[in-house]
Protein backbone atom coordinates (compact mmCIF):
# COMPACT_ATOMS: atom_id res chain seq x y z
CA UNK A 1 0.00 0.00 0.00
CA UNK A 2 1.43 3.37 -0.99
CA UNK A 3 2.08 6.03 1.59
CA UNK A 4 0.16 9.33 1.62
CA UNK A 5 3.31 11.15 0.48
CA UNK A 6 3.64 8.81 -2.51
CA UNK A 7 -0.03 9.26 -3.44
CA UNK A 8 0.37 13.03 -3.25
CA UNK A 9 3.39 12.87 -5.55
CA UNK A 10 1.45 10.73 -8.01
CA UNK A 11 -1.42 13.18 -8.00
CA UNK A 12 0.89 16.11 -8.63
CA UNK A 13 2.58 14.24 -11.46
CA UNK A 14 -0.79 13.39 -12.99
CA UNK A 15 -1.84 17.03 -12.83
CA UNK A 16 1.27 18.04 -14.77
CA UNK A 17 0.79 15.30 -17.35
CA UNK A 18 -2.93 16.03 -17.71
CA UNK A 19 -2.16 19.72 -18.21
CA UNK A 20 0.27 18.97 -21.01
CA UNK A 21 -2.14 16.45 -22.52
CA UNK A 22 -4.96 19.03 -22.50
CA UNK A 23 -2.68 21.59 -24.17
CA UNK A 24 -1.53 19.19 -26.90
CA UNK A 25 -5.04 17.82 -27.50
CA UNK A 26 -6.45 21.33 -27.95
CA UNK A 27 -3.68 22.12 -30.43
CA UNK A 28 -4.33 18.87 -32.27
CA UNK A 29 -8.05 19.62 -32.51
CA UNK A 30 -7.29 23.10 -33.89
CA UNK A 31 -4.89 21.60 -36.42
CA UNK A 32 -7.57 19.08 -37.45
CA UNK A 33 -9.96 22.02 -37.88
CA UNK A 34 -7.55 23.72 -40.26
CA UNK A 35 -7.06 20.45 -42.15
CA UNK A 36 -10.85 20.23 -42.52
CA UNK A 37 -10.91 23.78 -43.94
CA UNK A 38 -8.26 22.87 -46.54
CA UNK A 39 -10.05 19.65 -47.50
CA UNK A 40 -13.37 21.51 -47.74
CA UNK A 41 -11.84 23.90 -50.27
CA UNK A 42 -10.43 20.97 -52.24
CA UNK A 43 -13.83 19.27 -52.16
CA UNK A 44 -15.77 22.42 -53.11
CA UNK A 45 -13.62 23.16 -56.17
CA UNK A 46 -13.13 19.44 -57.06
CA UNK A 47 -9.35 19.84 -57.01
CA UNK A 48 -8.83 16.21 -55.95
CA UNK A 49 -9.37 14.94 -59.51
CA UNK A 50 -6.62 17.21 -60.88
CA UNK A 51 -4.19 15.60 -58.43
CA UNK A 52 -4.88 12.12 -59.83
CA UNK A 53 -6.89 10.89 -56.81
CA UNK A 54 -10.07 8.85 -57.03
CA UNK A 55 -11.90 10.76 -54.28
CA UNK A 56 -11.46 13.40 -51.60
CA UNK A 57 -10.94 10.71 -48.95
CA UNK A 58 -8.41 8.96 -51.18
CA UNK A 59 -6.48 12.20 -51.61
CA UNK A 60 -6.42 12.83 -47.85
CA UNK A 61 -5.28 9.28 -47.08
CA UNK A 62 -2.56 9.57 -49.71
CA UNK A 63 -1.24 13.06 -49.02
CA UNK A 64 -1.64 13.00 -45.22
CA UNK A 65 -0.36 9.44 -44.78
CA UNK A 66 -3.35 8.33 -42.70
CA UNK A 67 -5.67 5.35 -42.73
CA UNK A 68 -8.65 5.31 -45.13
CA UNK A 69 -11.05 5.33 -42.15
CA UNK A 70 -9.58 8.52 -40.67
CA UNK A 71 -9.41 10.13 -44.10
CA UNK A 72 -13.11 9.32 -44.61
CA UNK A 73 -13.96 11.11 -41.35
CA UNK A 74 -12.09 14.25 -42.42
CA UNK A 75 -13.69 14.18 -45.87
CA UNK A 76 -17.17 13.79 -44.34
CA UNK A 77 -16.69 16.72 -41.94
CA UNK A 78 -15.26 18.86 -44.75
CA UNK A 79 -18.17 18.04 -47.07
CA UNK A 80 -20.77 19.10 -44.45
CA UNK A 81 -18.79 21.92 -42.81
CA UNK A 82 -21.18 24.59 -44.10
CA UNK A 83 -24.16 22.71 -42.63
CA UNK A 84 -22.52 22.53 -39.17
CA UNK A 85 -20.70 25.85 -38.63
CA UNK A 86 -20.89 25.76 -34.80
CA UNK A 87 -19.49 22.23 -34.61
CA UNK A 88 -16.62 22.99 -36.98
CA UNK A 89 -15.95 26.23 -35.11
CA UNK A 90 -15.61 24.21 -31.92
CA UNK A 91 -13.13 21.97 -33.74
CA UNK A 92 -11.04 24.94 -34.94
CA UNK A 93 -11.02 26.43 -31.43
CA UNK A 94 -9.87 23.13 -29.92
CA UNK A 95 -13.04 22.60 -27.84
CA UNK A 96 -14.29 19.59 -29.82
CA UNK A 97 -12.39 16.64 -31.23
CA UNK A 98 -12.43 15.39 -34.81
CA UNK A 99 -14.12 12.14 -33.73
CA UNK A 100 -16.94 14.10 -32.05
CA UNK A 101 -17.58 16.32 -35.07
CA UNK A 102 -17.10 13.35 -37.40
CA UNK A 103 -19.87 11.39 -35.67
CA UNK A 104 -22.18 14.39 -36.01
CA UNK A 105 -21.34 15.04 -39.65
CA UNK A 106 -21.88 11.39 -40.55
CA UNK A 107 -25.38 10.95 -39.14
CA UNK A 108 -26.93 14.25 -38.02
CA UNK A 109 -29.84 15.75 -39.93
CA UNK A 110 -29.85 19.18 -41.52
CA UNK A 111 -30.59 22.03 -39.14
CA UNK A 112 -29.27 20.20 -36.05
CA UNK A 113 -25.98 22.11 -35.75
CA UNK A 114 -26.89 24.04 -32.59
CA UNK A 115 -28.43 20.98 -30.95
CA UNK A 116 -25.39 18.73 -31.38
CA UNK A 117 -22.84 21.49 -30.77
CA UNK A 118 -24.36 21.87 -27.29
CA UNK A 119 -24.55 18.12 -26.80
CA UNK A 120 -20.93 17.53 -27.87
CA UNK A 121 -19.67 19.84 -25.11
CA UNK A 122 -20.70 17.20 -22.55
CA UNK A 123 -21.14 13.89 -24.38
CA UNK A 124 -18.43 11.41 -25.30
CA UNK A 125 -18.14 10.04 -28.83
CA UNK A 126 -19.98 6.87 -27.77
CA UNK A 127 -22.82 8.89 -26.26
CA UNK A 128 -23.03 11.07 -29.36
CA UNK A 129 -23.31 8.02 -31.60
CA UNK A 130 -26.02 6.59 -29.39
CA UNK A 131 -27.98 9.85 -29.43
CA UNK A 132 -27.65 10.06 -33.21
CA UNK A 133 -28.83 6.49 -33.53
CA UNK A 134 -32.04 7.41 -31.67
CA UNK A 135 -32.71 10.42 -33.89
CA UNK A 136 -35.88 9.95 -35.97
CA UNK A 137 -35.43 9.15 -39.62
CA UNK A 138 -37.04 11.52 -42.13
CA UNK A 139 -40.53 10.41 -42.99
CA UNK A 140 -41.23 9.73 -46.66
CA UNK A 141 -43.66 12.02 -48.37
CA UNK A 142 -47.14 10.50 -48.58
CA UNK A 143 -48.05 9.14 -51.94
CA UNK A 144 -51.18 10.48 -53.59
CA UNK A 145 -54.05 8.04 -53.43
CA UNK A 146 -54.98 6.62 -56.83
CA UNK A 147 -58.22 7.81 -58.30
CA UNK A 148 -60.92 5.17 -58.22
CA UNK A 149 -62.61 4.83 -61.57
CA UNK A 150 -66.34 4.08 -61.57
CA UNK A 151 -67.25 0.52 -62.33
CA UNK A 152 -68.51 0.05 -65.89
CA UNK A 153 -72.07 -0.99 -66.52
CA UNK A 154 -70.93 -4.08 -68.42
CA UNK A 155 -68.08 -6.55 -68.05
CA UNK A 156 -65.05 -5.21 -69.96
CA UNK A 157 -63.50 -7.34 -72.62
CA UNK A 158 -60.25 -9.01 -71.57
CA UNK A 159 -57.20 -7.06 -72.63
CA UNK A 160 -54.83 -9.22 -74.64
CA UNK A 161 -51.32 -9.63 -73.19
CA UNK A 162 -48.76 -7.41 -74.90
CA UNK A 163 -46.51 -8.99 -77.45
CA UNK A 164 -42.83 -9.10 -76.49
CA UNK A 165 -41.02 -6.22 -78.13
CA UNK A 166 -37.69 -4.38 -77.91
CA UNK A 167 -37.06 -0.88 -79.23
CA UNK A 168 -33.90 1.20 -79.29
CA UNK A 169 -33.31 4.94 -79.43
CA UNK A 170 -29.97 6.77 -79.55
CA UNK A 171 -29.36 10.29 -78.26
CA UNK A 172 -25.78 11.44 -78.68
CA UNK A 173 -23.49 9.09 -76.76
CA UNK A 174 -26.30 7.26 -74.90
CA UNK A 175 -28.51 4.44 -76.16
CA UNK A 176 -31.87 3.63 -74.51
CA UNK A 177 -33.47 0.19 -74.83
CA UNK A 178 -37.16 -0.30 -74.06
CA UNK A 179 -38.30 -3.87 -73.36
CA UNK A 180 -41.97 -4.87 -73.22
CA UNK A 181 -42.79 -8.34 -71.85
CA UNK A 182 -46.00 -10.17 -70.83
CA UNK A 183 -46.46 -10.89 -67.13
CA UNK A 184 -45.03 -14.43 -67.17
CA UNK A 185 -41.96 -13.56 -69.25
CA UNK A 186 -41.45 -10.40 -67.17
CA UNK A 187 -41.47 -12.48 -63.97
CA UNK A 188 -38.81 -14.81 -65.41
CA UNK A 189 -36.73 -11.85 -66.49
CA UNK A 190 -36.99 -10.16 -63.08
CA UNK A 191 -36.06 -13.41 -61.30
CA UNK A 192 -32.98 -13.87 -63.50
CA UNK A 193 -32.01 -10.22 -63.04
CA UNK A 194 -32.38 -10.45 -59.26
CA UNK A 195 -30.33 -13.65 -59.17
CA UNK A 196 -27.43 -12.06 -61.07
CA UNK A 197 -27.58 -8.91 -58.95
CA UNK A 198 -27.47 -10.98 -55.75
CA UNK A 199 -24.40 -12.81 -57.07
CA UNK A 200 -22.68 -9.54 -57.98
CA UNK A 201 -23.48 -8.03 -54.57
CA UNK A 202 -22.12 -11.15 -52.84
CA UNK A 203 -18.85 -10.83 -54.76
CA UNK A 204 -18.78 -7.09 -54.03
CA UNK A 205 -19.20 -7.66 -50.29
CA UNK A 206 -16.46 -10.28 -50.29
CA UNK A 207 -14.06 -7.94 -52.09
CA UNK A 208 -15.21 -5.06 -49.86
CA UNK A 209 -14.33 -7.04 -46.72
CA UNK A 210 -10.99 -8.13 -48.20
CA UNK A 211 -10.05 -4.57 -49.12
CA UNK A 212 -11.13 -3.28 -45.71
CA UNK A 213 -8.92 -5.93 -44.11
CA UNK A 214 -5.81 -5.17 -46.16
CA UNK A 215 -6.24 -1.40 -45.67
CA UNK A 216 -6.39 -0.44 -49.36
CA UNK A 217 -9.61 1.52 -48.81
CA UNK A 218 -10.62 1.29 -52.47
CA UNK A 219 -14.32 0.50 -52.47
CA UNK A 220 -15.97 0.25 -55.88
CA UNK A 221 -19.64 1.19 -56.10
CA UNK A 222 -22.18 -1.48 -55.28
CA UNK A 223 -23.41 -3.35 -58.41
CA UNK A 224 -26.55 -1.81 -59.86
CA UNK A 225 -29.44 -3.28 -61.81
CA UNK A 226 -27.68 -2.26 -65.02
CA UNK A 227 -24.61 -4.27 -63.96
CA UNK A 228 -26.86 -7.27 -63.30
CA UNK A 229 -28.45 -6.89 -66.73
CA UNK A 230 -25.05 -6.88 -68.43
CA UNK A 231 -24.01 -9.93 -66.41
CA UNK A 232 -27.21 -11.68 -67.49
CA UNK A 233 -26.50 -10.90 -71.15
CA UNK A 234 -22.91 -12.14 -70.95
CA UNK A 235 -23.83 -15.31 -69.07
CA UNK A 236 -26.72 -16.32 -71.34
CA UNK A 237 -24.84 -15.38 -74.51
CA UNK A 238 -21.49 -16.99 -73.81
CA UNK A 239 -22.97 -20.11 -72.19
CA UNK A 240 -24.20 -21.35 -75.57
CA UNK A 241 -21.48 -20.06 -77.83
CA UNK A 242 -21.02 -23.45 -79.52
CA UNK A 243 -24.61 -23.39 -80.84
CA UNK A 244 -24.20 -20.07 -82.66
CA UNK A 245 -22.65 -19.42 -86.07
CA UNK A 246 -18.84 -19.39 -85.84
CA UNK A 247 -19.10 -19.88 -82.03
CA UNK A 248 -18.70 -16.15 -81.49
CA UNK A 249 -18.72 -14.64 -78.00
CA UNK A 250 -19.82 -11.24 -76.71
CA UNK A 251 -16.78 -9.45 -78.05
CA UNK A 252 -16.79 -5.75 -78.85
CA UNK A 253 -15.45 -5.32 -82.38
CA UNK A 254 -13.75 -2.13 -83.53
CA UNK A 255 -12.27 -1.17 -86.92
CA UNK A 256 -9.06 0.88 -86.86
CA UNK A 257 -7.74 2.78 -89.88
CA UNK A 258 -3.94 2.83 -89.67
CA UNK A 259 -3.61 5.91 -91.86
CA UNK A 260 -5.68 8.22 -89.61
CA UNK A 261 -5.83 6.68 -86.99
CA UNK A 262 -9.63 6.59 -86.74
CA UNK A 263 -11.63 3.80 -85.13
CA UNK A 264 -15.32 2.94 -85.17
CA UNK A 265 -17.42 0.29 -83.54
CA UNK A 266 -18.53 -2.53 -85.81
CA UNK A 267 -21.65 -1.27 -87.58
CA UNK A 268 -21.59 1.62 -85.12
CA UNK A 269 -20.41 5.19 -84.58
CA UNK A 270 -16.90 6.60 -84.64
CA UNK A 271 -14.90 6.44 -81.42
CA UNK A 272 -13.23 9.40 -79.77
CA UNK A 273 -9.45 9.27 -79.38
CA UNK A 274 -9.79 8.54 -75.66
CA UNK A 275 -12.34 5.72 -76.17
CA UNK A 276 -10.32 4.25 -79.03
CA UNK A 277 -7.15 4.04 -76.97
CA UNK A 278 -9.06 2.75 -73.93
CA UNK A 279 -10.76 -0.05 -75.86
CA UNK A 280 -7.65 -1.14 -77.74
CA UNK A 281 -5.33 -0.97 -74.72
CA UNK A 282 -6.46 -4.06 -72.82
CA UNK A 283 -7.87 -7.31 -74.21
CA UNK A 284 -11.50 -6.16 -74.08
CA UNK A 285 -12.00 -5.56 -77.77
CA UNK A 286 -11.32 -7.29 -81.07
CA UNK A 287 -9.60 -4.83 -83.39
CA UNK A 288 -9.57 -5.10 -87.18
CA UNK A 289 -6.91 -3.11 -88.97
CA UNK A 290 -7.92 -1.25 -92.10
CA UNK A 291 -6.11 0.80 -94.69
CA UNK A 292 -8.03 2.96 -97.15
CA UNK A 293 -11.24 1.38 -95.85
CA UNK A 294 -10.13 -2.19 -96.58
CA UNK A 295 -9.53 -4.67 -93.71
CA UNK A 296 -6.00 -6.07 -93.67
CA UNK A 297 -6.18 -8.30 -90.56
CA UNK A 298 -7.09 -8.64 -86.90
CA UNK A 299 -4.62 -7.79 -84.21
CA UNK A 300 -6.15 -9.56 -81.23
CA UNK A 301 -3.44 -12.20 -80.93
CA UNK A 302 -0.62 -9.64 -80.90
CA UNK A 303 -2.29 -7.34 -78.39
CA UNK A 304 -3.83 -9.75 -75.91
CA UNK A 305 -2.11 -10.17 -72.55
CA UNK A 306 -1.89 -13.93 -72.03
CA UNK A 307 -2.84 -15.55 -68.77
CA UNK A 308 0.79 -16.36 -68.00
CA UNK A 309 1.87 -12.77 -68.67
CA UNK A 310 -1.05 -11.49 -66.62
CA UNK A 311 0.04 -13.58 -63.63
CA UNK A 312 3.59 -12.22 -63.96
CA UNK A 313 2.22 -8.65 -63.99
CA UNK A 314 0.11 -9.28 -60.89
CA UNK A 315 3.13 -10.77 -59.10
CA UNK A 316 5.26 -7.76 -59.98
CA UNK A 317 2.85 -4.83 -59.55
CA UNK A 318 0.32 -6.19 -57.00
CA UNK A 319 -1.67 -2.90 -57.07
CA UNK A 320 -2.54 -0.05 -59.41
CA UNK A 321 0.70 1.58 -60.61
CA UNK A 322 -0.54 5.14 -59.93
CA UNK A 323 1.03 6.40 -56.67
CA UNK A 324 -1.40 6.71 -53.79
CA UNK A 325 -4.06 4.45 -55.32
CA UNK A 326 -3.46 0.96 -53.95
CA UNK A 327 -6.45 -0.64 -55.71
CA UNK A 328 -6.12 -4.42 -56.08
CA UNK A 329 -9.37 -5.46 -57.78
CA UNK A 330 -10.40 -5.31 -61.42
CA UNK A 331 -7.02 -4.07 -62.67
CA UNK A 332 -6.35 -3.57 -66.39
CA UNK A 333 -3.12 -4.41 -68.21
CA UNK A 334 -2.03 -1.12 -69.77
CA UNK A 335 0.50 -0.64 -72.60
CA UNK A 336 2.82 2.21 -71.54
CA UNK A 337 3.73 2.83 -75.17
CA UNK A 338 0.38 2.27 -76.77
CA UNK A 339 -0.07 -0.87 -78.76
CA UNK A 340 -1.35 0.94 -81.85
CA UNK A 341 1.81 3.11 -81.73
CA UNK A 342 4.06 0.06 -81.92
CA UNK A 343 4.36 -0.72 -78.22
CA UNK A 344 5.11 -4.41 -77.58
CA UNK A 345 3.05 -6.66 -75.33
CA UNK A 346 5.95 -7.30 -72.97
CA UNK A 347 6.59 -6.92 -69.26
CA UNK A 348 8.74 -3.82 -69.76
CA UNK A 349 5.86 -2.08 -71.58
CA UNK A 350 2.99 -3.20 -69.35
CA UNK A 351 1.66 -2.01 -65.98
CA UNK A 352 -1.51 -2.69 -64.04
CA UNK A 353 -4.00 0.16 -63.65
CA UNK A 354 -7.36 0.38 -61.91
CA UNK A 355 -10.28 1.23 -64.25
CA UNK A 356 -10.52 4.79 -62.87
CA UNK A 357 -6.86 5.68 -63.54
CA UNK A 358 -6.86 3.76 -66.83
CA UNK A 359 -9.64 5.98 -68.14
CA UNK A 360 -8.04 9.05 -66.58
CA UNK A 361 -4.84 8.37 -68.49
CA UNK A 362 -6.56 7.93 -71.85
CA UNK A 363 -8.55 11.11 -71.22
CA UNK A 364 -5.38 13.08 -70.57
CA UNK A 365 -5.94 13.68 -66.84
CA UNK A 366 -2.72 11.85 -65.92
CA UNK A 367 0.34 10.87 -67.96
CA UNK A 368 2.18 7.56 -67.66
CA UNK A 369 5.63 7.11 -69.18
CA UNK A 370 8.02 4.20 -68.89
CA UNK A 371 9.61 1.75 -69.01
CA UNK A 372 7.85 -0.15 -66.26
CA UNK A 373 10.90 -0.42 -63.99
CA UNK A 374 11.28 3.40 -63.91
CA UNK A 375 7.66 4.47 -64.27
CA UNK A 376 6.81 8.18 -64.09
CA UNK A 377 3.21 9.29 -63.43
CA UNK A 378 2.31 12.98 -63.67
CA UNK A 379 -0.93 14.85 -63.11
CA UNK A 380 -2.64 17.25 -65.48
CA UNK A 381 -0.22 20.06 -64.55
CA UNK A 382 2.85 17.92 -65.18
CA UNK A 383 3.69 17.36 -61.50
CA UNK A 384 5.20 13.96 -60.76
CA UNK A 385 3.04 11.88 -58.42
CA UNK A 386 4.69 10.20 -55.45
CA UNK A 387 3.29 7.68 -52.99
CA UNK A 388 4.89 9.53 -50.05
CA UNK A 389 2.74 11.76 -47.85
CA UNK A 390 3.23 15.51 -47.50
CA UNK A 391 4.16 15.25 -43.82
CA UNK A 392 7.34 17.11 -42.80
CA UNK A 393 8.91 18.68 -39.77
CA UNK A 394 6.81 21.75 -38.80
CA UNK A 395 8.41 25.18 -39.14
CA UNK A 396 5.63 27.22 -37.50
CA UNK A 397 4.47 27.18 -33.87
CA UNK A 398 1.29 25.27 -32.99
CA UNK A 399 -1.97 27.26 -32.86
CA UNK A 400 -2.63 29.14 -29.64
CA UNK A 401 -5.90 27.72 -28.30
CA UNK A 402 -7.33 27.00 -24.90
CA UNK A 403 -6.45 23.59 -23.40
CA UNK A 404 -8.89 20.85 -24.33
CA UNK A 405 -11.30 20.09 -21.48
CA UNK A 406 -13.05 17.19 -23.16
CA UNK A 407 -16.43 15.73 -22.23
CA UNK A 408 -17.40 15.98 -18.58
CA UNK A 409 -17.45 12.21 -18.19
CA UNK A 410 -20.52 12.32 -15.98
CA UNK A 411 -23.32 9.81 -16.20
CA UNK A 412 -25.51 10.43 -19.22
CA UNK A 413 -28.61 12.43 -18.39
CA UNK A 414 -31.91 11.92 -20.17
CA UNK A 415 -31.58 15.06 -22.30
CA UNK A 416 -28.46 13.68 -23.94
CA UNK A 417 -30.59 11.06 -25.65
CA UNK A 418 -33.47 13.37 -26.46
CA UNK A 419 -33.66 13.13 -30.25
CA UNK A 420 -33.33 16.24 -32.32
CA UNK A 421 -36.62 17.51 -33.66
CA UNK A 422 -36.39 19.80 -36.69
CA UNK A 423 -38.26 23.09 -36.39
CA UNK A 424 -41.76 23.15 -37.96
CA UNK A 425 -42.03 24.68 -41.41
CA UNK A 426 -43.23 28.29 -41.57
CA UNK A 427 -46.97 28.68 -41.89
CA UNK A 428 -48.54 29.93 -45.06
CA UNK A 429 -50.02 32.91 -43.21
Amino acid sequence: MSSPATSLAHCERLEVLFGELAELTGQRNAIDGRVVEIVAEIDRDELWAAAGARSVAGLVAWKAGMSPANAEVIATVAHRSEEFPRCTEGLREGRLSLDQVGAIAKRAADGSDEHYAELAASATVTQLRFALKLAPKPKPEPRPEPEVEPEPDHTPEPVPAPEPSISKSTDGECTTWRITLPALEAAKFEAALASHQDALITDWKRDHDTEAADGSGQRPPMPSTADAFLALVEASWDAEASRRPHGQHTTVVAHLDLDKPVAALHLGPLLSDADRRYLTCDATCEVWFERHGQPIGAGRTTRTVSRRLRRALEHRDRTCAVPGCGATRGLHAHHIRHWEDGGPTEMSNLVLLCPYHHRAHHRGLITITGPADSLVVTDGAGRALSSASLARTPTTPPPAVAPYKGPTGERADWWWYEPFQPPPPPSAN
